[in-house]
């Protein structure tokens, strides 16, 4: 008999490159529709600590050094999808990340009388992309964030936001690793991509655009798909 899932009437996916904006998206999602993200990293920390039957499993895992299975996750996401908060719907982020973890969604959805109301991708300008990513830095006092083109500071070399003088960059923002993030990016979501088209539930949008455009193309998607 498959499990009451009336609370979670929508299951969306977020798919695109780092840099994309795509945590930024789910929680303007989450502020609109009452929509709830869940990471995998996030579900996995948080089953751990609650001692879970599925969290003792991974914590086993992790303790030991390997890579927590499949199979676990997809029982710690079950769990999760039972609580009541997660009513208006669900927004996955970092799971599925191959065409099996999608299929094997597929069939836990389905467990569960539901299905995936909709993966949209977020479409990217790959060089665009790397200069967006090559470009960030940080306030090191504040943690504001600011980009060599796009967003500078008022004053050369002062923080907007606090004052402060000292910048920092991340290691990996650098245009030789955004490029080889996007090139494993592409190759890894080829297969979920033509996985979603085959159901009919794949939607595209630009996401080179502002963050309002990119959140007003997503709400029209959302309101659509869960109307």
């Amino acid at each position: 008999m498959a499990d009451d899932v009336t609370t979670t009437p929508a299951v969306l996916i977020l798919l695109g490159p780092p840099g994309a904006g795509k945590g930024t998206q789910a929680r303007m999602l989450e502020e609109r529709f009452g929509l709830v993200q869940l990471s995998t990293g996030d579900l996995l920390r948080a089953a751990v600590a609650a001692g879970t039957p599925a969290g003792l499993a991974a914590k086993a895992v992790m303790e030991a050094g390997g890579l927590v299975s499949d199979e676990i996750v997809l029982a710690i996401l079950r769990d999760r999808m039972a609580q009541p908060d997660v009513r208006a719907g669900v927004i996955l982020d970092g799971f599925p990340r191959t065409a099996g973890q999608a299929e094997a969604l597929d069939d836990l959805l389905a467990h569960l009388g539901a299905r995936v109301t909709a993966a949209i991708s977020l479409e990217v300008d790959d060089e665009a992309m790397i200069a967006r990513v090559a470009g960030r830095y940080t306030c090191a006092k504040c943690g504001e964030g600011y980009h060599d083109q796009f967003k500078i500071p008022a004053v050369a070399g002062v923080c907007d936001k606090c004052g402060g003088t000292e910048f920092k960059r991340r290691a990996d923002d650098n245009a030789d690793t955004a490029r080889a993030r996007l090139e494993a990016y592409h190759a890894q979501t080829a297969p979920l991509i033509a996985h979603y088209r085959a159901l009919g539930v794949l939607e595209e949008i630009d996401a080179m655009g502002s963050i309002d455009a990119i959140a007003e193309g997503l709400g029209s998607i959302v309101s659509r798909v869960s109307a």
